[in-house]
Parts: structure tokens; C-alpha cells; sequence
């Protein structure tokens, strides 16, 4: 005789819940992060580094929200670092030259370069690239670069013109030349200009570094503005500046997306390169998952989405970001020159010799050269 024991009510909903949790164990698991209110990263960086189209993405993935604090040119970021108590930021995305005074300052931490694949990157140089590393050990990843030469309306200047600098004091352009307002990109263009390549545009004596002021006071009369981030994509769009000296296709390449007459070219007497990383801030107390975020940064879909990033499009620093890109945006590659065997190939330029690191001014001091951009602004 089979002994059936009693099953109470009690029982029934004991039972019934313990099925219950454990079907709805899974969806539990899955969704408590995604329950939970998101951990904010509060970022330092130039603008559009934590818009949408670039941190969606891994916000869904991870739950957390990026609270960024915007800046353009170095100067304004270190300003930015003063302005701002310590363990304001966890994450830093700067420009190399920058970086290296972050790691002088003890305000960012060692990273393990294993963690990242370092060599997957385009060139040697970006393996060790200066300003990154500091006795042997790295402290900023490297996550994306672009040139800067001679940025043109082609209604106004043919490409054979803007293949030199010289372009920026021809007659017709009188009134209608603009400046990216930093002086880096453009005392370093016209250091360039003067024959400054050996060993670089920002490496120059003290005589050197007054022909490049006597240089950049005579293109004044062909100056129609000094403009900030904003600024020189107006100057550029609405055809108020013919021609921009300081930037590259970080700008104009946002604007030919759109269908301006407008283009950028590393000139004969060469380029400069910016080159952007992210640094994790040693106050931060959310350094794992803000880690988690630089190794996205590298992965394949991290370039992709670096290279087509809305705020300003860069080049991809890996072999598996540009053939990614090359899959799912032929187009952008083209126009970027991304291509291997492309002529414009920009790590052809880099090979080629033809393009210089930015750099902070290794003769002068930082004030020297801001000092005379504030003289030559109100000349």
C-alpha cells in the first residue's frame, strides 16, 4: 500500500515558490546588474568621447554611465585637473604629449601591457609611443590618432595650393584664414613651414623659435578668427574661413560627411600627428571596470567605433580595428585612406617620414609658447 503523505496548503506554497525561484533564478542572475543603478565613470576628455555612439554600448553591457567633463586642447584639460578636487575623475582621454605630464605628476596608474594587444598595434612606434610609457613601464593606451596639415574649402583653393603651407598668405585668402585656438598644432605647423623637421618642429633653438614667431606675426593680416572647438566647424561650414591652419580631417572630415567642400592634406613640408589614450586616474575607486573600458577601447568594435565616432573621426591604431572597419564601412575607410596600399595610407605617411608626433616644446617652456599665441591673438 502506497503511504501517501498529507500535502497541505503550507506545503503547496513552499513548494510552488521553490519551483518559482528557480525558474526565475536565470532572469535574476541576468538582469540584478541591469537592476541595480549604473556605476558612474566620470570622465576627462575632448568632446564626443563619451557621446552615445561611442559608450552605449558598453553602458548596456555593463551598467554603468559615463559623466563626462568636456575640454579641448591640452592646456585647458590641465586646467581643468587644477580647477577640480582630487577624485573627481577615474578616466582620462588626453593627448599623448599631455599624458606624459600626467604620469610625471603621479596622477595616473601603471597598466600591464599583456592585457592589451600591443602587438596587433600598426606601427612599432605606436608599441612604445612617447609620452605613454615611463621607465619601461606603460601608463596610457594609445586608442587613436590623426594628421594635421592644411584643412581648405576646395570651392576656394585647389588641392595642388593646399599642398603647401605657404597657401595660408596667398592674396585671395586674405581675411578668410582661420586658427584652431591652440597654439601647438600651429606654431607646429609653421615650425614645419621654417624647415623644422630634424629633429622636429618642436625640438627648435632659440633661433629657430623666434623665425617661427617673426613667421606666424606676418600671417596675421590674412587672419579672419581664432576659434574654439565649435567655432572652426562654423568657420569651416558656413564658409566664413576658406582655410584653417591647425587641423586635419578631425575636423573637416565631420563636414565632407555632411557634403561640404571641404577636405584636409599633409603638405610637402609634412604633418603632425595628434595621438590620443586613456590613462585610469590613481584616485579613482572604480579602476576594474574602468579597465574593462580600455581593453573595449582596443577590440576591433571599440576602433571601428573610434574611427566613426560623430564628435571627430580618428585612425584606427590596430590591424583588427582597420580590417573591421574596412568590412562594415568601406566607405570611411576610403575616405580616410585607411586602405592598405592606399597613397594616403596614414601609417604610410608616418613611414614615409612625412609626419610628425606632436609634442610639447622641448627648448621652450609651455608658457614661452602660449605667452606669444596670447601676443600674436592681440597683434
Amino acid at each position: 500500500m502506497t503511504n501517501h503523505k498529507k500535502f497541505t496548503r503550507r506545503k503547496f506554497i513552499k513548494a510552488s515558490t521553490a519551483v518559482a525561484s528557480a525558474i526565475a533564478a536565470p532572469m535574476i542572475l541576468t538582469s540584478r546588474k541591469a537592476l541595480a543603478a549604473p556605476t558612474e565613470i566620470n570622465m576627462l576628455g575632448w568632446y564626443g568621447t563619451a557621446e552615445p555612439d561611442m559608450v552605449a554600448e558598453f553602458e548596456a553591457a555593463e551598467n554603468v554611465k559615463f559623466v563626462p567633463k568636456y575640454y579641448a586642447g591640452g592646456d585647458n584639460m590641465l586646467a581643468a585637473l587644477a580647477q577640480n578636487p582630487p577624485g573627481t575623475f577615474d578616466l582620462i582621454h588626453t593627448d599623448a604629449e599631455y599624458a606624459r605630464l600626467l604620469i610625471e605628476s603621479d596622477l595616473v596608474d601603471e597598466l600591464d601591457p599583456s592585457d592589451y594587444p600591443m602587438d596587433d598595434l600598426m606601427h612599432e612606434d605606436f608599441m612604445n609611443f612617447p609620452g605613454h610609457w615611463n621607465d619601461g613601464k606603460l601608463y596610457s593606451l594609445i586608442t587613436r590618432y590623426g594628421h594635421l596639415g592644411v584643412s581648405y574649402n576646395k570651392d576656394a583653393i585647389t588641392r595642388e595650393e593646399a599642398m603647401s603651407y605657404n597657401v595660408f598668405w596667398d592674396e585671395k585668402l586674405k581675411g578668410k584664414v582661420g586658427h584652431f585656438d591652440w597654439h601647438l598644432p600651429s606654431l607646429g605647423e609653421i615650425s614645419l613651414l621654417n624647415g623644422n623637421t630634424s629633429p622636429g618642429p618642436f625640438d627648435i633653438s632659440e633661433d629657430a623659435w623666434k623665425a617661427v614667431q617673426e613667421k606666424t606675426l606676418s600671417l596675421k593680416p590674412q587672419v579672419g578668427g581664432y576659434f574654439d572647438f565649435g567655432g572652426t566647424f562654423a568657420g569651416l561650414k558656413n564658409a566664413e574661413m576658406l582655410a584653417m591652419v591647425g587641423i586635419g580631417d578631425w575636423v573637416t572630415g565631420i563636414l565632407e560627411r555632411d557634403g561640404a567642400p571641404v577636405s584636409s592634406v599633409v603638405p610637402e613640408e609634412g604633418g603632425i600627428q595628434w595621438t590620443e589614450s586613456y590613462s585610469i586616474v590613481s584616485t579613482s575607486t572604480k579602476k576594474d571596470i574602468v579597465k574593462k573600458y580600455l581593453e573595449y577601447t582596443i577590440s576591433a568594435p571599440g576602433q571601428v567605433k573610434s574611427a566613426q565616432m560623430l564628435g571627430y573621426p580618428g585612425f584606427a591604431v590596430t590591424n583588427a580595428g582597420r580590417a573591421m572597419l574596412n568590412e562594415v564601412d568601406p566607405k570611411e575607410a576610403m575616405r580616410t585612406g585607411q586602405v592598405n596600399g592606399d597613397a594616403n595610407d596614414p601609417v604610410a605617411l608616418i613611414k614615409q617620414g612625412r609626419i610628425h608626433y606632436r609634442d610639447i616644446p622641448k627648448q621652450q617652456s609651455l608658457e614661452d609658447w602660449n605667452d606669444f599665441w596670447s601676443e600674436y591673438k592681440n597683434a
